[in-house]
């Protein structure tokens, strides 16, 4: 079973990145094989800034080391440093129906609010597909808005195979159920469009000034509260276990508590959730061959399967 994934380095990651999405690829990890890449690639359709986007990749690799990503167990590379997949998405392009490419989310948006959109944005889905059929993937975990791509790259899959034969193996999604339930500041889902996020590793003093700014209803102290409709307690619960996280339920249900007492409580859990973590990273902070390393054994790993199905491909199509 071979498990793959990528994150865009558009930013640092924020607590929703976390649980929606890595905490499942560190637990994913012990599947026959697990490839997980840094996508630099995809982050161009929004990024115009090269060294912004060096510095997001490199924080991107050490933030995901640092979390537990082990490349003793999965492979860990830049999407830009397997080649094979770009000369593999123009295989996969030549058969793409324009249609199929009109009807994706983040292109349709876009149209539809009347902006102008790039022929990356447009064919960004046929990129990813590639990235999913270079290894033989079996298994992608994404969020529940990523599905659509997931669907693209099985009908490009299929197609292929029905006009030159058995090439790709049809993967399949694993949507992460969490993924769209970690709210921001503002009570939405936290997104860095949104400008709502905490980001894991920020500074501990700018992350506690964020969160007791959070904005809260205005009900009195002694109004008994539904937890569940409170995102507040919804960050809470990511990282308290469930004894604590029952008696703050039952403390909402009483009243006569302040919404600072639950802030605090809520910086104090994050910060022990993630106090390994920051260890981890400032220590790969300081080993920049080490990291480097990391990336270059994934690459040459990842190239080395991409390289065996980029030829597949090839062959099959009569280029080989």
């Amino acid at each position: 079973m071979k498990v793959l994934s990528g994150i865009q380095p558009t930013g640092r990651f924020h607590w929703g990145n976390y649980f929606g999405a890595i905490q499942q690829y560190i637990d994913l990890q012990d599947e026959e094989e697990a490839y997980y890449f840094i996508a630099n690639l995809h982050a161009l359709t929004s990024i115009r800034d090269p060294e912004l986007l060096r510095q997001h990749t490199r924080d991107a690799a050490l933030d995901l080391l640092a979390l537990g990503l082990d490349p003793a167990r999965a492979i860990l590379f830049v999407q830009s440093d397997v080649p094979q997949v770009s000369e593999l998405t123009w295989l996969l392009m030549t058969g793409t129906p324009m249609g199929l490419l009109e009807r994706c989310h983040a292109y349709k948006e876009k149209k539809d609010k009347g902006l102008t959109a790039e022929a990356g944005l447009f064919t960004y889905p046929v990129l990813m597909a590639a990235d999913i059929l270079a290894y033989d993937s079996n298994i992608v975990p994404v969020g529940a808005d990523q599905v659509q791509h997931i669907e693209v790259c099985r009908d490009l899959a299929r197609s292929f195979n029905h006009h030159f034969g058995d090439v790709f193996v049809i993967p399949e999604a694993k949507v992460l159920a969490d993924a769209a339930k970690v709210p921001g500041t503002d009570g939405e889902k936290m997104s860095k469009s949104y400008d709502n996020t905490i980001e894991v590793f920020e500074d501990l003093g700018a992350q506690k000034k964020k969160i007791m700014r959070i904005p809260t209803d205005s009900r009195a102290l002694e109004d008994p509260k539904d937890p569940q409709q409170d995102h507040l307690f919804q960050l809470y619960s990511l990282f308290a276990d469930e004894d604590p996280k029952q008696e703050m339920a039952a403390m909402y249900r009483r009243g006569g508590f302040g919404y600072g007492e639950v802030k605090k409580q809520l910086v104090e859990v994050a910060e022990a959730f993630f106090a390994d973590a920051r260890s981890r990273r400032a220590t790969l902070e300081n080993d920049a061959d080490y990291v480097t390393g990391v990336l270059d054994e994934g690459a040459q790993r990842a190239s080395a399967k991409a390289s065996e199905v980029l030829a597949r491909a090839q062959n099959a199509c009569g280029m080989g």
